[in-house]
């Protein structure tokens, strides 16, 4: 396979994913499941900066993105059906063992299918990507609010979130003016289109309910990570209203030899402010762990 970028659709369970590949056939594999709201646009620098050495994958949840929208009836839309895409897309790519980024809702998908899967993890990169309660940010307090007060008043900020400007406060609500201005808007203009359907709303906000239910997964996450000790690279954003920078050193609880870089003035989308500091801490990871 060229190294340039790719784009694909296959067929899984009845659903249609779409996906991005660079790099070579039989190069170690880097798996880069995307957050939210996003997509694997996220993914669109770092996969060609890395596919001289590197096969990165990246593919669009069912429900966003290019990927289908398989009807709720079918397709549960929660953390463990996720989970379940991610083991049947590297199954049916042939993939035995690859490192795995963790972000966002990746982060809690991608560990569940680690616990799964243990042999198949080779490393972990994790950005922005959190597993502690007790270092979770303030901008929690909202979703927090609707857990202790399941009222349509405390429901409806999550409703308000999944719209245009909610897409575009979660790229640059919280970084500095100039730092907003490295992020291309159309991370939200063309992604809202997408997403602007009454099922693929209704994903979203059903994700931000299901964060709750997730917290009980949190020590399981943390207990893999000590038993298992995956080499593992932390490059985060602590200008994160969600997970600022003590939900990045929490880590070393679990992984004291942790690679851990807080990136300055980053927050939670460092790869569109930040990427010139990240790739080389990247690389270099890579290089280690497949040395």
């Amino acid at each position: 396979m060229a190294s340039g970028l790719t784009h694909r659709r296959l067929a899984l369970n009845g659903m249609s994913i779409f996906y991005r590949e660079a790099g070579r056939a039989g190069a170690p594999v880097l798996l880069l499941p995307h957050g939210y709201p996003c997509s694997s646009f996220q993914f669109r620098r770092l996969m060609p900066a890395l596919a001289d050495r590197w096969r990165t994958i990246a593919f669009d949840w069912p429900g966003f993105g290019y990927s289908g929208t398989p009807d709720p009836s079918e397709f549960a839309y929660d953390f463990d059906a996720y989970a379940d895409v991610l083991a049947g897309l590297a199954d049916a790519l042939g993939l035995g063992r690859y490192a795995l980024w963790l972000h966002d809702y990746g982060s809690q998908i991608g560990l569940r299918h680690a616990i799964a899967h243990p042999e198949r993890i080779a490393a972990l990169i994790i950005q922005n990507g959190d597993i502690y309660e007790d270092v979770l940010g303030p901008k929690y307090a909202t979703i927090k609010a609707w857990w202790a007060d399941k009222t349509p008043a405390r429901h409806r900020p999550l409703e308000e979130a999944v719209s245009e400007d909610g897409f575009r406060a979660e790229f640059v609500g919280e970084v500095t003016d100039d730092v907003a201005a490295r992020v291309p808007p159309d991370l939200w203009k063309l992604h809202w289109p997408l997403m602007d359907t009454p099922v693929r709303r209704q994903v979203c906000v059903g994700l931000m309910e299901k964060l709750e239910e997730n917290l009980g997964w949190f020590a399981r996450y943390q207990a893999y990570l000590r038993e298992h000790r995956p080499p593992t690279l932390v490059v985060w954003g602590p200008e994160d209203g969600y997970m600022p920078a003590e939900s990045a050193r929490a880590y070393r609880r679990d992984l004291p030899d942790v690679d851990l870089h807080l990136l300055d003035g980053a927050g939670h989308w460092l790869l569109e402010t930040h990427f010139d500091e990240a790739l080389p801490l990247v690389r270099a990871f890579l290089a280690r762990v497949n040395a």
